[in-house]
């Protein structure tokens, strides 16, 4: 107290420069953030990818002949997507807004509507004229069109994010084992045995939660897909596409596009709404008891809650980013607190 009394002048400019530092500092990491979720986007990749890898090295392949087998089939994938999926999901998506206009100029002939309350009816009126009229101002029109741009510049953007999350990734991949060992090495040698137990044991669960995370995803798509072929119902590829980023959602995703699936489906016929949401409800139950389980038997336990948190946080901050990583990141904090914390707090007697 003192010596701020005798020297104000000194203080103020010492803590000045350390507050002008920190805006410094933090105006320099807000500019990279992208090159920084490029990194940790390719990180989670390959930690999720390691687990093919190493499964092809038990089968006797070397690491290098897996890691290139690996990528040659994501980039078949890749093409296969560009070149048959994503034609398909730009027409159905014209054909969907189309639908959605004609629905609701015939909404009035269906029997289904009549058969509603007349509170119903006129509620359901009056939502759509409003939606019609919203639709039809300029402003509207202005920001579609600004909205296809900015998704012609977007997919512009991803496309050379795309390289680079690529190059890093091969990079991490191949040298993920060097990473590790470099890491154990700053721990105290006493401590590396556990160290470096921890890590396994936290790489080889965040790796088990992403490739299990995206092939569930990839399996509903797939029942959706077929649901919609089976059943007749319109924008089969568009709508599986949709399952698949909207179940990346741990636990809630699959509910989340039961609603949605649903609704869509009523654009057709009441009945095919009610066949789609009779059978996806039936798979969701096969998911939760039978598919989950086995796909994600190596990942850590989250309770429920948890799962719901860390996906709205992650959502909020990174979008389908965060919401993919968000669950191995929280079983990476469950587990650090399970082996770390609690054994410290239970040896303090």
């Amino acid at each position: 107290m003192r010596a701020i009394l005798e020297r104000p002048l000194v203080i103020a400019f010492i803590a000045t420069i350390g507050v002008l530092g920190g805006l410094v500092l933090g105006t320099a990491v807000g500019s990279i953030t992208t090159v920084l979720v490029y990194i940790v986007l390719a990180l989670f990749v390959s930690l999720g990818l390691d687990p093919v890898v190493k499964m092809l090295e038990r089968w006797g392949m070397r690491r290098g002949a897996g890691i290139g087998l690996v990528f040659g089939v994501f980039a078949l994938l890749a093409a296969a997507v560009l070149v048959f999926v994503l034609p398909s999901i730009i027409a159905q998506i014209g054909q969907f807004v189309v639908s959605v206009r004609d629905a609701a100029q015939n909404l009035e002939s269906n029997e289904w509507y009549r058969s509603l309350p007349p509170d119903a009816q006129s509620a359901l009126s009056q939502a759509l004229d409003e939606a019609s009229e919203a639709l039809s101002q300029p402003s509207t029109l202005a920001a579609v069109g600004g909205g296809a741009l900015a998704v012609g510049v977007g997919i512009a953007s991803a496309v050379s994010a795309g390289f680079i999350v690529v190059a890093l990734t091969l990079y991490f991949l191949s040298s993920l084992s060097g990473m590790k060992q470099a890491l154990y090495s700053l721990a105290p040698a006493r401590n590396r045995p556990r160290f470096s137990d921890i890590t396994e044991r936290v790489t080889a669960s965040v790796g088990s939660s992403l490739l299990g995370s995206v092939t569930i995803s990839a399996i509903n798509a797939a029942v959706v897909l077929a649901l919609h072929l089976l059943l007749g119902l319109p924008f089969a590829v568009l709508m599986a596409t949709i399952a698949f980023v909207i179940t990346l959602v741990p636990l809630f995703g699959s509910v989340i596009f039961l609603v949605l699936g649903t609704l869509v489906a009523l654009l057709s016929s009441p009945t095919q709404a009610i066949a789609f949401g009779v059978f996806y409800l039936i798979y969701i139950q096969i998911e939760s008891y039978v598919v989950t389980p086995r796909i994600m038997n190596r990942a850590i336990a989250i309770p429920a809650a948890l799962v719901l948190i860390g996906a709205m946080v992650g959502g909020t901050l990174l979008g389908i980013l965060g919401v993919l990583i968000a669950l191995p990141v929280m079983a990476t904090i469950l587990l650090i607190i399970r082996e770390i914390v609690v054994p410290r707090q239970d040896a303090k007697v």
